[in-house]
């Protein structure tokens, strides 16, 4: 039987990492499987954490910061603090008020959030509590006319951005929650998708394939629906999923207005490099031309800021805000932002950063090659 919720944060959470275990106690098995588990041998998963760990700072001495802050302007809007709180689907899975726990938290610490399209709130309610700017994290459905009208109800109900997650035309194989027969608990659904028409396309039958020539891939979007879905909003539109050059230049040329390094936190396709480790890449297609986030692995404020040295202007993170949110709901969303915006400051301020635009790839330290 899970533990009950903690009542206040003991003195041994020190770290983002340390709500780990506490969340652990607090799931259901199934629960657990889904939310902290990764696709196939996890090694993507893993590698996300260790690419990080590879990177070392140059740290500065005797720099000017005076007048130090961690703001942005990202689409007209103004954060605080480069760290979002990423879509995470069925957060009732970890705590029973779910994403509006969350919203409290990441309004109260002036963070961005992005919810799912899969969230198990219903959108409406999440931004009637939010204090903070909410992204709507989109999935183009079969059912184009639904996908309009979930649009339409993220636009009334104030959310300023759209995020796109495009790398997840199926869902990867997942065999932590296969051995831990995964199933969504009665009373915890996709509430957003109520009323959406049931694919109806039927297999080729010629087609032997498990997936190959089947109706869900046949229904998947493709470079083509991005026009579709440029017309249908004046919202920026971010594409999250993007981890290659090739691909962000495209969604520039598509006339998208943001992009996000994601592996989908390792739950797509196992095998797939880190994100930091592609960051550099996907950086130098996009120049500056339109914000660049990441998400995947962050776990310390020192990675926020490798990050944002490597070209990100903000980040998101998953895992960490909801294990603590199971470990301790919104009190305990919120000590991560808090943790981890000390810990970005503490860093920028030993390597010698004032502000955010301070932050170069030379805050990495490289070895001499002689």
């Amino acid at each position: 039987m899970p533990l009950p919720t903690l009542q206040q944060i003991p003195s041994t959470i020190a770290a983002v990492a340390d709500y780990e275990p506490y969340a652990r106690e607090r799931m259901s098995e199934q629960a657990w499987a889904y939310l902290a588990g990764g696709a196939a041998d996890e090694l993507t998963l893993a590698d996300n954490r260790a690419a990080f760990e590879r990177l070392r700072l140059r740290g500065r001495v005797l720099q000017d910061l005076s007048g130090g802050n961690t703001r942005l302007r990202l689409f007209g809007q103004d954060f605080a603090h480069p760290i979002f709180l990423a879509p995470v689907a069925y957060q009732q899975l970890a705590h029973p008020e779910g994403e509006l726990a969350s919203v409290l938290a990441a309004s109260a610490l002036g963070a961005g959030m992005v919810v799912s399209t899969q969230a198990s709130v219903e959108l409406e309610a999440i931004a009637a509590q939010a204090q903070s700017t909410l992204w709507f994290q989109l999935y183009i459905q079969p059912d184009r006319d639904f996908t309009v009208e979930l649009i339409r109800r993220a636009e009334r109900a104030g959310y300023q951005a759209l995020v796109l997650t495009v790398d997840a035309p199926v869902n990867g194989v997942r065999n932590r929650e296969q051995r831990a027969g995964f199933a969504l608990p009665a009373g915890i659904e996709a509430v957003n998708l109520r009323g959406m028409r049931p694919l109806q396309a039927q297999a080729d039958p010629q087609s032997r394939s498990l997936l190959l020539g089947g109706p869900l891939l046949a229904a998947a979007p493709t470079w083509a629906d991005l026009a579709w879905l440029r017309a249908q909003t004046r919202l920026p539109i971010l594409l999250k999923g993007i981890m290659s050059g090739v691909d962000a230049e495209q969604a520039l040329a598509a006339g998208m207005d943001g992009v996000i390094v994601s592996n989908h936190g390792g739950r797509t396709l196992d095998g797939m490099p880190a994100t930091i480790d592609v960051l550099p890449e996907v950086a130098a297609a996009v120049q500056g031309r339109v914000p660049l986030l990441l998400d995947g692995g962050i776990r310390r404020g020192s990675d926020i800021l490798k990050a944002l040295a490597l070209g990100a202007d903000a980040v998101l993170v998953g895992r960490p805000y909801v294990f603590a949110l199971a470990a301790a709901g919104a009190v305990g969303v919120a000590h991560v932002l808090q943790l981890l915006r000390a810990e970005l400051e503490v860093a920028m301020a030993l390597t010698g950063c004032a502000d955010l635009a301070s932050i170069g790839p030379d805050v990495i330290w490289r070895p001499v090659v002689r």
